[in-house]
């Protein structure tokens, strides 16, 4: 978490170009008003009180609340905003990974299209630019007199952000409060949560235990059937849940801020979480725990009545969203889609990219369309768990690789321990929803894995995948050089660790593995 500003937060002010902005919106609002009643439309998105918009997004965190149909799980203030909102069923990542999330999330834009598909990249002395044309969704609300924020699940310190291209930080925040906005603007705040993360860090994890009246029963966590009832995975999925109820305090704490601040009136709040658990086969994989997410808009009476929508959506669908119930005109070219447009087209199927995590190179990529989800492996002579010093931490990855070893895994346990993968993965979700069975080489289903490879092609062509090209050697050193520098002070043993993996993907790339 970043720190406070030294500035006082009461003599914070709104920059002057926002308040310039929003006299002239101000101004236009009146000639609007006029124009729309004289249309006789009485609709949010023609409505000249513009709306808030609120972003609650939360870290490492898969579908696994209340209203999801956990139930280890306490989770009663998002439930609220489920039961009371639109929940997508249907909800998938683009990225399974947090840095190529959010650089998705800002634009509206696949991370594979703007180039900022390999996660915590441009962070060395190369940088990436944005293409010609994209811009960011805080710079179009700036531009449209919003005041916008970007805090954590406190309010009062900076939120995440974790974009892998060059951005001026001044023309996309206002603050980390929305308070500070000029009397009657209209906000746009982002709050980020820690969520899955607050297991893997011991003073994060000690303030989840102190805020929640009960822990999980240990006794009573039932695992995924690709993971082995073990008494570390077994504990470390029990915080994964404590997490997700803590989560759920923090979201509290968040709407009756909103509440206690008057600001909810007119106000839209989307609830989501950037990628699935940080678990083996979670984040940085393909699989339903890793890109399949949460997804809810609360905004009672502003919004259809439809409780809950099926069709497929993307994560970067939140900001053509967002722009459109603002009143925003849409940027040409933005690949998401407004879920609420009258005209909006439903997408058939949801594409999702993995690509380079810090030191470990791999490209992977799906397709859901109706039950079944096709990935693709590009690495397929590269074991699945490839070295990686961030996962290679956790306490399941070492219990897991010794029971391997020893032969003590069945074989759905094994899946994910192989030393090489399958080209071509196809599962059928309505009858395999822990997708274990690969129906790559079953006949029966040849015709269905012919047209979902046919899609993803057209797909990397049309979206221009820039993963389709292999990373400049001076770009992986680039971002390698700040990687190392940072395992250096944490220790010899994690610098020695982070040359081993850089030399091994280096080789394993000269053998053409």
């Amino acid at each position: 978490m970043t720190a406070p500003p030294k500035t006082s937060p009461k003599k914070q002010i709104p920059s002057s170009q926002s308040v310039c902005c929003y006299q002239v919106m101000s101004q236009l609002k009146q000639i609007v008003l006029l124009l729309f009643l004289l249309m006789g439309s009485h609709t949010l998105l023609l409505s000249a009180e513009r709306p808030n918009i609120v972003w609650i997004v939360v870290d490492d965190m898969s579908s696994h609340f209340g209203y999801q149909g956990e139930k280890l799980v306490n989770t009663p203030h998002v439930d609220r905003l489920a039961k009371e909102g639109v929940v997508f069923s249907r909800a998938y990542a683009t990225a399974p990974v947090c840095s190529a999330f959010r650089s998705a999330m800002i634009t509206g834009m696949y991370q594979t299209t703007i180039g900022a598909h390999h996660h915590r990249s441009g962070r060395g002395k190369l940088k990436i630019e944005l293409p010609a044309g994209v811009r960011t969704v805080p710079e179009l609300f700036r531009e449209a007199g919003y005041y916008t924020s970007i805090a954590d699940a406190s309010g009062k310190r900076t939120g995440k952000k974790d974009y892998n291209f060059v951005y001026d930080k001044h023309k996309l925040y206002d603050g980390f409060d929305y308070n500070h906005r000029a009397a009657g603007q209209p906000f746009f705040a982002q709050f980020h949560l820690r969520g899955g993360k607050l297991r893997n860090v011991e003073r994060w994890y000690k303030e989840a235990k102190e805020g929640l009246k009960h822990l999980v029963d240990r006794k009573a966590v039932k695992l995924p059937p690709y993971y082995p009832d073990h008494p570390v995975i077994r504990e470390d999925w029990a915080q994964y849940l404590d997490s997700v109820n803590y989560t759920d305090v923090e979201v509290g704490r968040i709407m009756d801020r909103l509440k206690r601040d008057d600001a909810l009136k007119n106000t839209i709040v989307f609830f989501l979480t950037d990628h699935g658990i940080s678990s083996a086969r979670g984040k940085q994989f393909l699989y339903e725990e890793g890109i399949h997410i949460p997804f809810v808009v609360w905004a009672p009476g502003l919004l259809p009545k439809d409780k809950i929508r099926d069709d497929f959506i993307a994560h970067i669908d939140l900001a053509a969203t967002s722009i459109h119930l603002a009143g925003i005109a849409l940027p040409d070219g933005m690949q998401g889609r407004p879920l609420f447009h009258p005209e909006a087209k439903p997408r058939e199927f949801v594409v999702s990219a993995r690509d380079r995590c810090d030191a470990t190179v791999d490209r992977i990529r799906s397709i859901r369309s109706g039950n079944y989800k096709y990935i693709r492996n590009f690495y397929p002579l590269r074991p699945y768990l490839q070295p990686s010093q961030y996962k290679d931490t956790k306490p399941f990855m070492p219990v897991l690789r010794e029971l391997y070893a020893a032969g003590k895994l069945n074989a759905a346990q094994s899946l994910h321990l192989a030393e090489t993968r399958p080209e071509e993965e196809l599962y059928d979700l309505s009858t395999d929803p822990w997708e274990i069975d690969n129906l790559a080489a079953d006949p029966v289903h040849r015709e269905s894995l012919i047209g979902l490879r046919a899609l993803l092609d057209d797909w990397i062509i049309e979206s221009d995948d820039k993963g389709r090209h292999q990373e400049p050697m001076a770009m992986y050193d680039s971002d390698m050089a700040p990687s190392l520098q940072n395992a250096r002070k944490r220790s010899p043993q994690a610098a020695a660790e982070k040359e081993a993996n850089i030399a091994l993907m280096k080789r394993w790339l000269s053998e053409g593995k």
